[in-house]
């Protein structure tokens, strides 16, 4: 069975001019020879993305899209009509958003960020903005200190609301935030804290969230990465718990906290020394 907006294994069954036919349960999918993988004969699998074209016949495709079903991408609007918009994923034909599934008017050369989907009454690959409806806090596959992955969904006063794992929504707080991010951006997050929300109908949780690993796991990942740029800038480096934290960021992309830990530990570990100015390299 063929999974439409999915990459499928699929053998080859019939080489004709213009390609090679995929099975599939009737008479095959085209994958067209500009997308035939060289030296491919009858009988090979191929990994391909089966879509349909735009005169609604199923087709494959090598090429890598920018999102698959279930993903949550931010596309750029090509064109516009009436009944909807037309998205680059990065495929031959454009995915459409209908205009009911427009949380506001789209306009041409905008991103916006969309979760793909396959229409019930045809079967196609479409997308919608309308995020809500997929996520919920109700029933959680996730806990405290759990790395997870984020997408940045929209701007509030307090910081940002995100999507975790494609499931969930979570609040990643300004005092959190050490970079320019934007609506779209993906990032690894981890879980800092969950806690129960009375509604008036039933119970559900507010999440918030953080960039990065948990604790010591971020100072794990990060301490080789401080060594190397020490054994870079002749065993030092003009950063320390005085420096401001957007100097820091620029330099190592990290927070200041996490800068402070990593330090701290490399300090315990006699591999480095403070100084006045910066951090130096024992040799």
């Amino acid at each position: 069975m063929i999974n439409v907006g999915q990459f499928n294994n699929l053998k080859v069954i019939r080489t004709v001019d213009f390609g090679v036919y995929l099975e599939d349960e009737a008479e095959g999918v085209l994958l067209p020879k500009r997308f035939v993988p060289a030296g491919t004969k009858l009988g090979d699998v191929i990994k391909a993305f089966i879509y349909h074209d735009g005169e609604g016949r199923l087709i494959a495709t090598t090429q890598e899209p920018k999102g698959v079903v279930g993903d949550i991408v931010k596309l750029k609007a090509r064109t516009v009509t009436p009944h909807g918009a037309f998205l680059d994923i990065g495929l031959m034909k454009d995915v459409f958003v209908p205009r009911v599934k427009q949380a506001s008017e789209m306009v041409a050369g905008n991103d916006y960020l969309v979760k793909i989907d396959i229409d019930k009454v045809s079967g196609r690959m479409v997308a919608t903005e309308k995020l809500d409806a997929f996520l919920s806090n109700d029933i959680l596959s996730i806990k405290e200190l759990d790395v997870v992955d984020v997408v940045v969904y929209r701007k509030t006063n307090i910081g940002y609301v995100v999507i975790i794992n494609k499931q969930h929504t979570g609040v990643l707080h300004n005092n959190d935030v050490y970079r320019n991010i934007s609506i779209g951006d993906s990032l690894v997050g981890f879980v800092k804290k969950i806690y129960p929300e009375d509604t008036t109908s039933k119970l559900r949780f507010k999440i918030d969230v953080a960039v990065g690993k948990p604790g010591y796991n971020r100072v794990e990942d990060e301490l080789e990465k401080v060594l190397r740029l020490l054994n870079e800038n002749a065993g030092f480096l003009p950063y320390h718990d005085k420096s401001n934290p957007e100097d820091i960021y620029k330099f190592f992309a990290m927070s200041k906290k996490t800068f402070k830990m990593i330090t701290g530990t490399l300090f315990k570990q006699r591999k480095i020394v403070f100084e006045k100015d910066g951090i130096r390299l024992v040799k």
